[in-house]
């Protein structure tokens, strides 16, 4: 079955824009202020547009509430007078007859806004729109690689639904996929996307504009043009007995009930899934499809599983996602770097060199592979703290940062101090201390006894530098990672003495700059 929603926007803005094309003689008017056009029109290539302001009183352009996206992806309300791409050559002005120009230069598609005038108690509203807005039928693909502010009719797949009040979904074409952030209903209305019963696996033509948020590429406020509702779909999934899609670490049965309207049922496993998960049985003429998964001696995994029907005309899809809970795998700052974005848990241990806000959990935590950004990680820390923490690879624009984390365990509190200060400080096997000085010498490169000297030529002697908290990382730590004279070290270490010398003992090595 197929549902159809039309939206009559088009036939509206023909409307506005021959309205916007009125004699100046035809006044919009107010109890104390009038305008010879509320519909300004100016073509997309660019130009300008003129009207007639006529006020009892002075008057002036205002601040509109508009509805954006703030820096979280969230809809928050901003005001201004005019958008960027308009041009006022009078904001306000004096009782009697005033002339106000709009300019703008040419536009990819067309747009529009509200402008407010206030005189008095009152508000005249100008619509302004430059060209008609037009939509571009295109592929996921062509979508991706296209413009933002364009807008765009797509037809493809929902593969999944991550918000069911806005109708925040993903929509796959074969081409690539685009991220829905936010469908209207059959009325124009937000926040009332289950009234449209879209389920994973139909087939969706939407129509709205593009924007890039980060890395995702997305649709905003689709409207809905059709909906082609899947002859296949998965209505449940039960590992052990209970609702749910999730293996155990030791692995185990997961069977999924699936209903199915055409000629028989195809299940699909990705390539890089098959090393641990297979098909244990299908059932009941494929309603009945049980998958059976690897013990995991890795961090966590997960997958998307295919079944496909068909009419005998056309081929129907729905999905099926499939997690396993894995071991967390113990990386540092480089290694975790170099992994993929998912949902395997790492573990890393670092000192807290940077807090952006100690409330929210964001930090820069550093070990002598480099540094690293946490981002809201559960769990309270300081500056100069050396702590585990425990999330998974995300990234923001390219670059790797924890998310979905949280601090597993506090190793210590440390305090930053001059080499000056740490040499006649008093021996002190329980207090810690954070270093950072050149190495000047090294005394023993199995052990990492090194000498490291400040700018104030301040000299501190370390017996023993290590690579892992644990002091497990302990032999040859120096030569096996390439730290050489010359390259400035931060240690964390405790203040002892040797035949009346001072020096810091069985130093941690928390970063490392190499030399210029």
């Amino acid at each position: 079955m197929k549902l159809k929603y039309f939206i009559p926007s088009l036939m509206a803005v023909v409307a506005a824009v021959f309205t916007g094309c009125a004699d100046d003689s035809t006044y919009t008017t107010l109890g104390s202020v009038s305008v010879s056009q509320s519909y300004v029109a100016i073509p997309q290539d660019g130009g300008s547009t003129s009207i007639t302001v006529n006020a009892s009183s002075d008057w002036a352009f205002v601040d509109v509430p508009h509805t954006v996206k703030n820096s979280k992806g969230k809809d928050s309300t901003v005001y201004y007078i005019a958008p960027d791409w308009l041009t006022i050559s009078a904001k306000s002005g004096n009782a009697g007859e005033s002339s106000v120009t709009f300019n703008a230069e040419s536009a990819l598609d067309g747009r529009s806004d509200e402008l407010w005038i206030k005189c008095g108690e009152d508000v005249q509203r100008i619509n302004v729109m430059q060209g008609l807005s037009t939509v571009s039928t295109a592929t996921c693909a062509e979508v991706i690689a296209g413009p933002d502010s364009k807008t765009y009719r797509v037809k493809g797949t929902c593969t999944g639904i991550a918000n069911t009040t806005y109708g925040n979904w993903y929509l796959n074409d074969g081409t690539g996929e685009v991220y829905v952030y936010g469908t209207l209903d059959k009325n124009g209305a937000a926040k009332n996307f289950l009234s449209l019963g879209i389920e994973v696996g139909d087939e969706v033509t939407v129509e709205g504009p593009k924007l890039t948020y980060g890395s995702t590429v997305e649709l905003v406020n689709v409207t809905v043009v059709s909906i082609n509702k899947s002859l296949i779909k998965v209505d449940s999934t039960y590992v052990g007995g209970v609702a749910g899609n999730e293996l155990p670490l030791e692995g185990g049965e997961l069977t999924a009930y699936v209903t199915c309207k055409g000629n028989g049922v195809n299940v699909d496993i990705p390539e890089d899934a098959k090393d641990w998960l297979s098909i244990a049985a299908i059932k009941n003429g494929g309603s009945e499809v049980v998958f059976k998964a690897a013990p995991n001696t890795g961090g966590d995994r997960n997958t998307t599983v295919l079944f496909t029907t068909t009419d005998g005309k056309k081929t129907y899809t729905s999905q099926m996602a499939i997690a396993q809970k894995g071991a967390i795998v113990p990386v540092t700052v480089a290694e975790f770097k170099s992994k993929e974005v998912g949902d395997v848990q790492y573990r890393l241990t670092g000192l807290v060199t940077e807090v952006d806000d100690a409330a929210a959990g964001k930090y820069y935590i550093s070990d002598y592979t480099g540094q690293l950004y946490v981002y809201k990680a559960s769990g309270t820390v300081a500056l100069n703290d050396v702590v585990t923490i425990v999330g998974k690879h995300a990234e923001y624009k390219g670059t790797p940062q924890v998310g979905s984390g949280y601090l597993e365990k506090l190793c210590a509190s440390t305090e930053a101090i001059s080499l000056a200060d740490f040499n006649a400080a008093a021996d002190d096997n329980n207090k810690l201390y954070v270093l950072t000085g050149k190495i000047t010498e090294i005394a023993n490169d199995k052990y990492g006894n090194v000498y490291i000297e400040d700018e104030n030529g301040e000299k501190v002697y370390l017996y023993g530098v290590y690579g892992d908290w644990t002091g497990e990382n302990k032999q040859y730590f120096i030569k096996d990672n390439g730290i050489a004279v010359g390259d400035t070290i931060t240690v964390v270490t405790i203040k002892t003495s040797y035949n009346g010398s001072p020096q810091g003992k069985n130093a941690v090595c928390f970063g490392v700059k190499k030399a210029e």
